[in-house]
């Protein structure tokens, strides 16, 4: 008999132990051994498990045990100090507070303005810890530990994103290894959540429009992730009609129309959950908006409504929006992004569902693929994203190049180096994902476990130069406790797949805490290669069973539910590990998660990462596995591309250059057998007359000096501050005052041309005045860009040699434009046979304005020559303004020999 709705009741806390549900309601024991060791005595038993979901435990927990505690004197002394170490964290100043607008390693005070007050971040899934399955993958893993790093660095994040009922998919396997899935209802009353509610007690709710008259409404739980409050939008109320009340039922499920009210719901109605938790908790607004990946752009069309209720046109409105907001891509293919038909997004904003400030015509353009190749039937919503964003990164700096390479018919006339897109490499949270043995090397031993995790270069100096002893004693510990836990997997996994406990006895004896350990765990669609490694099945073989040096390979991974091909790898590889005389060196562990994950990746002694190179953005887990001693034995893509250096593992040679993808596979797999027989494996059983693998530990010592302070989630969000969320805040503060010059774009003591005056301006004086004066000036300046023309380039005749500057002079006709409007540049570089520049550099042409007369103005300037060989340049005319922020921001730009008014579309 099946129950027709679930809840939980919450256990009743002796008064003694009421302290603990502030820490269960504070996601910080999911990072902090202590107060997860609090968690763990609540257990009569007092499994590590018990620490793993707190709140789920206590509803488990016998009246008599709970008596017990709370009257032992030393466990309320450990609860006292739990809660005081909590406090203190929450309220003490930070990196921010001190720091935040300083660069990195210089102690001179930057302006005092500069950072951002707040800063609201949008994500679709978040991987705070395996208690509360709101997460998929790497994309929110990643956003989990850049809630966790901006808690412990004082960044006053707000997290926004929505609950799923049923989380992600719970995976198993049927007994011919097929993944199966299933999808647990789940309480939030029973997860550490809280449902904000207003001072009366109601809970706040947000409502959106949607198409045909409907509406949409979500109430809003709240997730304290250290110091951040991460906000979680549910659709599950009364108000909702039924078929409504799904739409935040399962993360990534449904079909197209089901994903766009996700979408809708996650961008638009998470703004106004923010707008109503600052208001009602007096939490500074945000200056900042980051969309993490494309799921939550219509962030932006909601921020666009608000200044338009301010009094600011849509064009106007865009400027202010473009300016402090930050988005960051993931996907290297453009099949990894979301697209909906362009009708199915039309019905939601038209018609009934129609709203005055977002005239539908202008919300299509921004989302439309308008370069060559694109479909005029679809709607991008990284394309939007891009479009409503001044600043736009990737996560590794490969993956920064791939970025400018895909979206580069944007920005068309523009090298694709000069792509408005940036990159930030990815890191992880150390006190998350990094054994509590490595954490006490890093601390110096002094057993500190409430300090900060160890992010500088003296901490992971003081790992790198432990005792080589006691380095290789913790790594037999953490494979020991890898290979326990995988056992107690791998049984549960045949026991659901139908197996008797008299035919699990060989399970006792699957995997070795003494042989080389290898792990491989991720999502599994096609160009992660889960299947390289039985390319040659026989020579695999050989590796696992060697006599003397056997290797021991524990895999994981989850393909999404409507992917048929990633399941059938899925099965291919279960049928390997299935053969009796393979399983004990070869297991497959399904349902992976944070706590499978955190296992691995300190458990395994070398990370295997083979992509099809350039398709992995970054992949965080084998800096996982480098910051607990492993080595990553990877191609060269994401991360890895950036930071091997022959000494923190290897290089798997790539065949990128192949069209033919089974070759490429049988080139790519060759290669990583040699690497297992005649490197990987020889050295870590190449021991010295004590034991011990001495190279291997010295490769070991070097990953941690290496890559420990790189590696960082902390590193990687000063980077996001100090590069991205502070310019954005500057530029957002400049749009909402005064406007910048009156002459827009006109120099300072600049007399107009004999062919006209400036036009006057029409930002004027008073809030906004300068975004004002800004959309008029794109406005003025795209529809003249028409008339701006390169007549003549000259430069003096004659050989040349390196050291050399060359004089470049330049002749432009401006149209209705004044020189101020725009830069005109030389750019130049090497050039191969067909005069392609390569890598070309910018400089720009000073103007001579005594030679400016009827509409012409004259440039000149220096352009210095590099090394022997082919050399070429050429001139071109940019629009200039000091509030745009990149070169090719308008999209607009002239040659001498190219159509004028190339562009974009942007924002038009």
């Amino acid at each position: 008999m099946k129950a027709i709705r679930r809840f939980t009741i919450r256990a009743t806390l002796p008064e003694p132990l009421a302290p603990l549900r502030e820490l269960m309601l504070n996601l910080r024991w999911s990072w902090h051994g202590p107060t997860r060791e609090l968690f763990a005595a609540l257990d009569p038993a007092g499994r590590e498990q018990a620490a793993r979901d707190p709140v789920a435990l206590l509803g488990e927990v016998s009246p008599e045990h709970l008596a017990g505690l709370a009257g032992d004197q030393d466990y309320l002394g450990r609860l006292r100090d739990a809660t005081d170490g909590l406090h203190k964290y929450l309220s003490e100043p930070r990196w921010y507070q001190l720091r935040a607008a300083r660069p990195v390693g210089e102690e001179a005070p930057a302006e005092p303005d500069g950072a951002p007050a707040a800063i609201a971040y949008f994500s679709p899934e978040y991987g705070i810890a395996a208690a509360l399955p709101q997460y998929s993958g790497g994309l929110g893993i990643l956003a989990g530990d850049h809630l966790k790093a901006a808690s412990d660095l004082g960044v006053p994040l707000i997290g926004v994103g929505l609950l799923y009922r049923h989380g992600y998919f719970s995976q198993s396997l049927s007994a011919e290894g097929w993944q199966l899935e299933r999808y647990p209802a789940g309480d939030p009353n029973g997860l550490p959540l809280s449902l904000l509610r207003d001072h009366a007690g109601s809970a706040i709710k947000v409502v959106i429009a949607l198409a045909a008259g409907r509406s949409l409404a979500a109430q809003v739980w709240l997730a304290r992730v250290g110091r951040v409050p991460l906000l979680l939008l549910d659709s599950y109320v009364e108000e909702n009609e039924p078929a409504l009340r799904e739409v935040t039922d399962r993360l990534y499920g449904g079909g197209s129309e089901h994903r766009l009210r996700q979408e809708l719901l996650l961008g638009m109605g998470g703004v106004r959950a923010v707008r109503a938790f600052c208001a009602l908790t007096g939490h500074a607004e945000p200056e900042v908006f980051h969309t993490n990946e494309g799921h939550a752009g219509f962030l932006g069309l909601e921020r666009i409504r608000e200044y338009a209720s301010a009094g600011l046109s849509f064009d106007e409105a865009i400027e202010v929006c473009r300016a402090g907001t930050v988005f960051t891509t993931h996907t290297p293919v453009a099949a990894g992004i979301d697209r909906f038909s362009r009708d199915l997004v039309e019905q939601q904003f038209s018609g009934t569902a129609a709203d005055p400030a977002l005239p539908c015509d202008r919300v299509l353009a921004l989302g439309a693929e308008t370069y060559p190749g694109g479909d005029p039937g679809v709607f991008n919503m990284a394309v939007m994203g891009m479009r409503l964003a001044q600043r736009v990164n990737g996560v590794s700096r490969l993956h920064g190049g791939v970025s400018r390479e895909m979206f580069s018919g944007l920005w068309p006339g523009f090298d694709s180096q000069e792509v408005p897109v940036s990159s930030v490499t990815n890191g992880v949270h150390a006190a998350t994902w990094v054994a509590p043995e490595i954490l006490a090397l890093a601390a110096g031993g002094d057993g500190n476990r409430d300090s900060q995790p160890p992010e500088d270069g003296p901490a992971w100096e003081r790992v790198a130069d432990s005792d080589p002893a006691r380095a290789w004693e913790i790594r037999r510990i953490l494979r020991a406790r890898l290979v326990s836990e995988a056992r107690q997997r791998l049984r549960a996994s045949w026991r659901q797949r139908g197996a008797s406990d008299a035919e699990l006895g060989w399970i006792q004896h699957a995997l070795d805490e003494n042989v080389l350990t290898i792990g491989f765990a991720r999502r599994v669609p096609s160009y992660k290669r889960l299947t390289l490694m039985l390319h040659d099945r026989d020579r695999l073989t050989a590796l696992l069973l060697h006599p003397d040096r056997p290797v021991q390979l524990v895999i994981a991974g989850k393909a999404h539910p409507a992917d048929e091909g990633g399941k059938q790898l899925i099965q291919q590889m279960v049928r390997f590990a299935d053969d009796p005389k393979l399983r004990h060196r070869i297991v497959f562990l399904p349902d992976y998660d944070m706590e499978l994950g955190r296992a691995l990746v300190q458990g395994c002694d070398v990370w295997l990462n083979n992509p099809l190179r350039p398709l992995e953005a970054c992949g965080t887990s084998g800096m996982k596995s480098a910051l607990n001693g492993g080595l990553n034995l990877s191609v060269k893509d994401g991360w890895w591309d950036e930071w091997s250096d022959g000494e923190n593992g290897w290089e798997i040679p790539s065949a990128d250059d192949l069209p033919d993808p089974e070759r490429r596979d049988e080139l790519e797999s060759a290669a990583l057998y040699e690497l297992l027989e005649r490197a990987v494996s020889p050295l870590f059983y190449a021991t010295d007359s004590d034991g011990l693998p001495s190279r291997w530990l010295q490769m070991v010592a070097n990953t941690f000096r290496g890559l420990g302070p790189r590696a960082q989630a902390s590193r990687m969000l000063r980077e996001y501050v100090m590069r991205l969320y502070v310019p954005a805040a500057r530029a957002s503060r400049a749009l909402a005052g005064e406007a910048v010059t009156a002459g827009a774009g006109r120099d300072p003591g600049e007399s107009a041309p004999s062919h006209g005056a400036a036009p006057s301006q029409p930002g004027g004086s008073g809030p906004y005045a300068a975004a004002r004066e800004l959309a008029a000036w794109k406005r003025r300046v795209r529809n003249a860009w028409g008339g701006v023309h390169i007549e003549h380039v000259e430069a003096a005749d004659g050989e040349r040699g390196p050291g050399d500057r060359l004089q470049v002079r330049a002749s432009v006709t401006l149209g209705e434009l004044f020189p101020g409007d725009l830069a005109a540049e030389v750019v130049c570089g090497r050039v191969g046979q067909d005069d392609e520049i390569a890598e070309p550099a910018a400089s720009a042409l000073s103007l001579d304005v005594a030679t400016s007369a009827d509409g012409i103005a004259r440039y000149t300037g220096l352009v210095g020559l590099g090394r022997p060989g082919p050399f070429g340049y050429t001139v071109r005319v940019v629009p200039r303004h000091p509030l745009l922020a990149s070169t090719a921001e308008m999209g607009l730009v002239t040659y001498p020999d190219a159509p004028a008014g190339m562009t974009n579309g942007d924002l038009r």
